[in-house]
């Protein structure tokens, strides 16, 4: 089954039930979003009416909430515990976050595990399962996914090792509550070809085992392969291109397994500025490629 979807807006007038209204727009049955900013710890409360309403407009167009993800913010760095306070911020804010996905009743959270920065890559690694450790402790019910990087400057999570370092330091009551959401521009970048995206699962399932990826963010990419620049593109209109992005997200192995679009807006001026997201989907769904940029 495709379950196929975008990053959309979680605004305080309508939070999850515009969430799950522009979904539909698109022809979604899945999606992502941040609850506040990804650059700031401002947040307002959860309407509990609205979110009702949101699983009840879920349930009545099939979309499943184990389909559905929260993307945590981008300050979060659990790799960096050069100042003490600033890293036990990171993990209070994450509890905080994974809170609100319980709130909201999501239960998958993706992460960007974080840059070592003056530190090394193997202290980063230890840091970023110490901090989960901490979050996740007494938080149940809940997936963390760490998000497979592009290895842009001192970014830990750009390979398979990175991924399977920080996962075999995990406690064993922890370890079964973090995942893996892979990504296609971040592979690409991080020096996979997408055309051999096969050869990437097999060593991914050698280590770390297929059944940790969670979700997928598919993108294309303006940047060659083992750039570690991380520029999304828009489906088709990138390096890696339609045929190979179909490849994975059709790929059997990951079948179920939610796909999300965070593929930019298209901007031709400040007036005529729109999502991608109904047009990538129809391609995506029919599988043939539409030049609705330039028609």
């Amino acid at each position: 089954m495709l379950y196929i979807g975008s990053h959309t807006s979680f605004l305080k007038d309508k939070q999850l039930l515009g969430v799950v209204e522009e979904s539909l727009s698109y022809g979604s049955n899945a999606f992502m979003f941040y609850t506040g900013s990804n650059q700031s710890t401002l947040r307002f409360p959860i309407n509990h009416e609205l979110r009702d309403k949101a699983h009840e407009l879920m349930k009545e167009n099939n979309i499943d909430k184990n389909n559905c993800v929260v993307h945590a913010p981008f300050i979060i760095n659990l790799a960096n515990d050069s100042d003490e306070d600033k890293y036990k911020f990171y993990i209070d804010f994450l509890k905080k976050e994974l809170e609100r996905c319980i709130e909201l009743d999501i239960r998958k959270m993706v992460l960007h595990p974080g840059s070592f920065t003056k530190l090394t890559r193997e202290i980063g690694i230890k840091n970023i399962a110490n901090g989960l450790n901490i979050a996740l402790s007494d938080i149940d019910d809940i997936e963390l996914l760490l998000e497979f990087m592009s290895g842009k400057g001192t970014e830990v999570g750009c390979s398979i090792d990175d991924l399977q370092g920080i996962i075999d330091l995990l406690d064993e009551e922890v370890k079964d509550k973090v995942g893996v959401c892979l990504d296609t521009c971040h592979i690409n970048d991080a020096g996979w070809d997408i055309g051999q995206f096969d050869k990437f699962l097999d060593e991914f399932d050698s280590k770390i085992g297929i059944n940790k990826v969670k979700c997928i963010h598919i993108n294309d990419s303006y940047n060659t392969v083992g750039a570690h620049k991380d520029r999304h593109a828009n489906i088709g209109y990138g390096t890696i291109g339609f045929d190979k992005l179909i490849g994975v997200i059709y790929n059997p192995r990951l079948d179920n397994i939610p796909k999300i679009l965070e593929t930019p807006w298209i901007n031709r001026n400040e007036k005529d500025e729109w999502a991608p997201y109904k047009y990538e989907i129809e391609m995506i769904r029919n599988k043939e490629f539409v030049d609705y940029i330039n028609k």
